[in-house]
């Protein structure tokens, strides 16, 4: 008995660290995600995307363009705070940071985010103030 426990735990000790370890660095190579829109309608509301949908520990992009036509402030505090940021770039700046709050547009502009989702779920994102004008999607993270 003793010897099966101890050839059980050999083997396992062994297998582990192949499971635990990942092949290169997550964080590069990033899959771009159909850039999302804010303000698509005339009426300076909709979003050209309401859904995502994304893996855990695979690296993404996202596109995020303001029409200018209202101010937005994108925010997505869930999937913010279970997703790995990389960078945010915006012009020929990039931010690093460890989180967001949210994205703020004023006028029209783009920005451009870089993540790794670390958490499964089904996360809210939405211009604030405007969800009942159908500024509102989700992420769905398997």
């Amino acid at each position: 008995m003793k010897l099966m426990k101890t050839t059980i735990m050999a083997l396992t000790l062994a297998v582990l660290p192949g499971l635990a370890s990942a092949a290169g660095d997550l964080t590069r190579k990033a899959t771009a995600l159909p850039e999302l829109v804010l303000g698509t309608e005339e009426s300076g509301y909709g979003m050209s995307q309401t859904e995502y949908q994304l893996e855990t520990g695979k690296a993404y992009s996202l596109e995020i363009q303001a029409s200018g036509l209202k101010e937005y402030a994108l925010k997505a505090p869930d999937f913010f705070a279970s997703i790995y940021l990389r960078k945010v770039e915006v012009g020929a700046a990039e931010i690093k940071a460890v989180s967001l709050t949210e994205l703020e547009f004023e006028d029209a502009g783009e920005v451009e985010i870089y993540f790794v989702p670390i958490k499964p779920g089904r996360f809210e994102f939405y211009a604030e103030g405007l969800e009942h004008k159908g500024m509102k999607g989700e992420f769905v993270v398997r």
